[in-house]
């Protein structure tokens, strides 16, 4: 089969256009498995829902992911998509990461509330923002000793008052 005859199967199959168009049309999966993640980074190829990875990173120790605790971070997760540039999985990913930081510097935070936090930053700054960034200036402003409202508050400065669109 030739190029020409490859891409138009591809096409045909739903590979084509539509899959350039929503990079984020994976199916996730609610895989029950163990409860845990067995990776330390959601790849792009991982069909486990977001909110369900980290879910099930916060209950390490707890076993299964409460419900309350999944909701929530469906919930942290939906409402972040407009404001940030990078896609559900880049967010579970960068605030596992910045869970960890945090921890590491003995100031722990629950991921929903992570995300929520920093959402409300960006909505501040009136445009969509790089999750990954933000949460780099975050984790620098708690090292340097400020409470979470605080380096909250501190970000909302910084990022409310960049251009906005017009």
């Amino acid at each position: 089969m030739g190029l020409l005859g490859l891409a138009a199967l591809l096409v045909g199959c739903g590979m084509g256009e539509e899959a350039e168009r929503e990079p984020e049309a994976v199916v996730a999966t609610q895989d029950e498995g163990r409860g845990l993640p067995e990776t330390a980074w959601l790849a792009p190829t991982d069909r486990t829902e977001p909110a369900l990875w980290l879910a099930r990173r916060a209950a390490v120790e707890a076993g299964k992911p409460g419900e309350a605790a999944l909701t929530g971070l469906r919930r942290a997760l939906g409402e972040a998509k407009p404001h940030f540039v990078e896609d559900q999985r880049m967010i579970a990913n960068r605030t596992a990461q910045l869970e960890t930081m945090l921890a590491e510097i003995g100031q722990p935070e629950d991921p929903a509330t992570l995300i929520a936090g920093l959402t409300r930053v960006a909505a501040a700054g009136g445009r969509r923002q790089l999750y990954g960034e933000m949460c780099q200036h975050y984790v620098t402003v708690r090292r340097a000793g400020l409470g979470r409202d605080e380096a909250l508050a501190r970000l909302v400065e910084r990022y409310g008052t960049q251009d906005r669109p017009r």
